[in-house]
């Protein structure tokens, strides 16, 4: 070839390869870019949903749930209840059951007394069938517990007192014409679904005594003293929650208690007991 047509090198085909496909890429990304600014605010808006439902969700069943320890407690409508279903409740309602529900409540007033009141169920089928498991707790103080046993006949419920692991109590017994205070301390239990007061020690004049030597010493007056006090509760209460133990702390007497799920559709069990 001549020197006055020079010949032009043919295109390298890689370079050709390499400026088609970077110029390719480019409008890609750029397309790429709205699809991923779309689903972060799809993602937001589930999110915001979500939480948005589950509130709406959680003060459904809590509102539910204090209605009805409302009308089954016969509270007034604006006695504080405090309810706790842990956990995001949605998925909850959505297979049926809540996991764990607590319940508490200060001051409840149960014929007469007011008590703290704490309920604790787990495994709460929404739709009324049997949870795996509920226990209750009520408490009361030495007020409290003088008003219970002023409904008790022949009990000195005035001078009944916390005495921790006990309860003591004054009898005074009469001997010609004498009033002789007796102390005893007396141990509380659950049966048959009432609160049993069994003697558990004496004194007479400060001093402690036995059994044989109150008889010894005052007769047939010592069974005063000397006998199990049966605390009926049960018309305080629906049918469905029964008295399982019974404990004296520092500064109050504490009662458990096991309910049947079946208080959750059953009128009966729901109903107060009654006592003799």
């Amino acid at each position: 070839m001549s020197d006055q047509h020079p010949t032009e090198p043919l295109p390298d085909a890689r370079a050709q390869w390499v400026l088609s496909t970077d110029a390719a890429v480019a409008p890609s990304r750029k397309r790429r870019w709205p699809w991923l600014v779309a689903l972060l605010i799809v993602v937001a808006l589930a999110a915001a949903a979500w939480f948005g439902g589950e509130a709406i969700a959680r003060s459904i069943v809590e509102r539910t749930i204090r209605e009805q320890i409302t009308r089954q407690l016969d509270l007034p409508a604006d006695h504080r209840i405090d309810v706790d279903v842990p956990g995001p409740i949605l998925p909850q309602l959505i297979a049926g059951t809540l996991g764990d529900v607590a319940i508490s409540s200060d001051d409840v007033p149960l014929k007469g007394v007011t008590a703290d009141v704490s309920v604790h169920a787990q495994d709460v089928n929404i739709h009324g069938g049997d949870w795996s498991g509920a226990v209750a707790t009520v408490t009361i103080d030495q007020s409290q517990l003088q008003a219970l046993m002023s409904a008790v006949p022949d009990f000195p419920a005035a001078s009944v007192a916390i005495d921790a692991p006990d309860l003591t109590a004054q009898f005074d017994l009469r001997v010609l014409g004498l009033e002789v205070p007796v102390g005893v301390s007396l141990t509380p239990s659950a049966s048959g679904g009432d609160i049993v007061l069994t003697p558990a020690s004496l004194r007479v004049a400060g001093t402690e005594i036995t059994a044989d030597a109150l008889r010894q010493q005052f007769g047939a007056l010592a069974s005063t003293v000397l006998r199990d006090w049966d605390v009926c509760i049960a018309d305080r209460l629906p049918k469905a929650v029964e008295l399982t133990g019974v404990t004296v702390k520092r500064e109050s007497v504490v009662a458990d208690f096991e309910i049947d799920s079946a208080i959750l559709a059953d009128k009966t069990a729901q109903a107060k007991g009654t006592c003799p």
